[in-house]
C-alpha cells in the first residue's frame, strides 16, 4: 500500500523494440507451423508412394482395373467428338437443289437467283441452265443416243443454293420450306434425313456412354475402396498402437487417402496411354477412308488437356474411394 501523498509507481513500459521482436517471433511461429504441416504432408505423400512401390504387382493390378474403367468411356468420347466434328462439316456442305418450272425463262431464273443471294441464310447460289444440264447429263450418263431421240429438253433449270455455314439443320429446313413456297419453284430438295438420323444415333450413343462412364466410375470407387480396406486390415495392429500413443484419426487417415490418389493417378496415366495407342492404331484405316472421300481430315486424340483431365479424374475418384473406405473402417478400429 502506498504511503499518503506518495506518487504512484509508473507502469512498466515495454520497449517498442521488444514488442517488434515478439511480433516477429509470433509470425515465425505461424510460419513454422505451416512449414511443419507441409513437411508432414510431403512425408506422407512420399511414404504412401513408397508403400505402393514395394508391392508393384498388386499396385499395377489395381491401376489396371482403374485404367480400363477410365479408358473405355474416354475412348468412346474421343470417337464421338471426331464423329461430331466430321458430321458438322457434312452439315456445312448441305446444298438445296431448286428445280424451276419448265416455262420459266432464263432471265427470270437469273433474277430469282439474285434475290436468293440476298437472303441472310444463303452463302452462294449457282445457276445451271436447262441446256447446260442436258449436255452434262449427256456426257456423264452414256444415254446420248436416247436423249437425241427426245423431242425436247426434259430437264429444268436448276439453282444450287449453298446455305451459310453453321446455321443449323432447323434453319436449313426452314429455308427449304420458304423456297418451296415460291411459285417459280417446282421442287426444293434437300437430302438431310440421313444426317438427322446420324445426329439422333449420336445422341443415343452419347447418353449410353455417359451411363457407362458413371457405372465404371462407381467401379473405380469400389476397386480403390476394396484395396484400401485390405490395406487397413493388414495394418490394424499398427493403427491400434498409433491410437494408443495419441495419434488422431486424421493423422492415421492421411497415408491411405494419398494412397488412393496415387492409385487413381497411375490408373489415369495408364488409361491415357491406352487411349493414345488405340487412336494411333485406328489412325491408318481412318486416313485411308478419308482419302477415298477426298478429305484431309485428321483423327484427333485426347491431347494434353484431355489427358490431364483424365489424370485429375482418376486422382479424384481414387481419393473418393479411399475416403469412403477409411471413413467406414477406421472408426471400427479402437484400442481395447
Amino acid at each position: 500500500m502506498n504511503p499518503r501523498g506518495a506518487r504512484p509507481a509508473p507502469e512498466k513500459q515495454v520497449p517498442k523494440e521488444r514488442v517488434s521482436v515478439q511480433a516477429r517471433t509470433h509470425r515465425l511461429g505461424a510460419g513454422d507451423r505451416l512449414k511443419a504441416w507441409f513437411t508432414a504432408h510431403l512425408h506422407t505423400i512420399v511414404f504412401s508412394l513408397g508403400r505402393l512401390a514395394r508391392n508393384p504387382l498388386a499396385t499395377l493390378m489395381t491401376a489396371g482395373v482403374i485404367a480400363i474403367s477410365l479408358a473405355l468411356p474416354a475412348g468412346l468420347y474421343v470417337l464421338l467428338d471426331n464423329l461430331r466434328t466430321v458430321s458438322g462439316q457434312w452439315e456445312q456442305t448441305a446444298q438445296v437443289s431448286l428445280f424451276l418450272r419448265e416455262d420459266i425463262p432464263l432471265e427470270v431464273a437469273k433474277s430469282f437467283a439474285g434475290n436468293i443471294r440476298q437472303m441472310p441464310e444463303v452463302s452462294e447460289v449457282t445457276l445451271i441452265p436447262a441446256d447446260q444440264a442436258l449436255e452434262e447429263f449427256r456426257r456423264t450418263s452414256g444415254f446420248g443416243d436416247a436423249l437425241n431421240a427426245l423431242p425436247g429438253n426434259p430437264l429444268p433449270t436448276v439453282l444450287i443454293v449453298q446455305p451459310e455455314a453453321g446455321i443449323g439443320a432447323a434453319r436449313i429446313k426452314l429455308l427449304v420450306e420458304t423456297l418451296q413456297a415460291n411459285d417459280d419453284v417446282e421442287l426444293a430438295q434437300l437430302d438431310m434425313e440421313w444426317l438427322e438420323r446420324l445426329f439422333a444415333m449420336m445422341a443415343i450413343v452419347q447418353h449410353a456412354v455417359s451411363i457407362i462412364a458413371v457405372l465404371l466410375g462407381l467401379g473405380v470407387l469400389l476397386a480403390v475402396g476394396n484395396t484400401i480396406r485390405l490395406d487397413i486390415e493388414n495394418r490394424r495392429d499398427e493403427i491400434v498402437v498409433s491410437k494408443l500413443i495419441g495419434a488422431t484419426n486424421s493423422f492415421i487417415r492421411r497415408p491411405f487417402l494419398y494412397g488412393g490418389v496415387w492409385y487413381g493417378l497411375l490408373g489415369g496415366l495408364v488409361a491415357w496411354i491406352v487411349v493414345s495407342i488405340g487412336m494411333a492404331f485406328i489412325d491408318d484405316p481412318v486416313q485411308r477412308l478419308t482419302h477415298l472421300y477426298q478429305s484431309g481430315y485428321q483423327l484427333r486424340g485426347l491431347g494434353f488437356s484431355g489427358g490431364l483431365s483424365l489424370l485429375l479424374l482418376g486422382g479424384f475418384l481414387g481419393w473418393c474411394g479411399a475416403w469412403l473406405a477409411v471413413g467406414r473402417h477406421l472408426r471400427a478400429i479402437e484400442p481395447t
